[in-house]
């Protein structure tokens, strides 16, 4: 193939002008007169009209039309679910969801309950921050699995510690900067 052989897929012309006098007269094929007819015709999109009728009350934040409670869902997982895995699995939020029975809720792992539809046989042992009904917490240590209660939280000094920690890091890399750009 030479290069005079090549042809071109689309045909090189230019769109036609209107407005500009030539074949199409009066109206330039732009209808009748009013903003439409008009150079840099920007009609309002429809979308800022809707969300200008939309009633915006106090204190709701900057998207109204937003569930507050959807934050961060709560999704559920029955027995019958947690019967599908090994005896003596230690359940928690990213077990359940790199097996699929859980999906990410906003970017991060969602909030989870355990609910007691289904039967359970296999010993179990759910770790903190997995909600639970009566009837499942029932269910699971009657087939001989625990159900962790507590949540440890950090004590005051941790939190301090952990701040002034933070605050000399911030601290040190703020004065490596400064001294880069001398």
């Amino acid at each position: 193939m030479q290069i005079h052989q090549i042809s071109r897929p689309a045909s090189n012309r230019k769109a036609q002008q209107v407005g500009r006098g030539g074949k199409r007269g009066k109206t330039s094929g732009r209808g009748g007169k009013g903003q439409t007819a008009r150079a840099g015709n920007k009609p309002r999109p429809q979308m800022r009209d809707i969300i200008k009728k939309l009633p915006k009350r106090r204190g709701m934040g900057k998207n109204s039309n937003k569930s507050i409670v959807s934050a961060n869902e709560v999704q559920t997982v029955n027995l019958s679910s947690l019967e599908k895995l090994e005896a003596g699995t230690v359940v928690t939020r990213g077990m359940l969801f790199d097996r699929g029975l859980v999906r990410r809720s906003e970017g991060s792992l969602p909030t989870v309950k355990i609910l007691g539809t289904g039967e359970l046989t296999k010993k179990l042992i759910i770790t903190p921050g997995i909600g639970y009904s009566a009837s499942a917490k029932a269910a699971i240590e009657k087939a001989g699995g625990t159900v962790a209660t507590e949540v440890v939280a950090p004590t005051a000094a941790e939190v301090k510690t952990a701040k002034k920690a933070a605050k000399a890091v911030k601290t040190a890399k703020s004065t490596k900067t400064a001294s880069k750009k001398k």
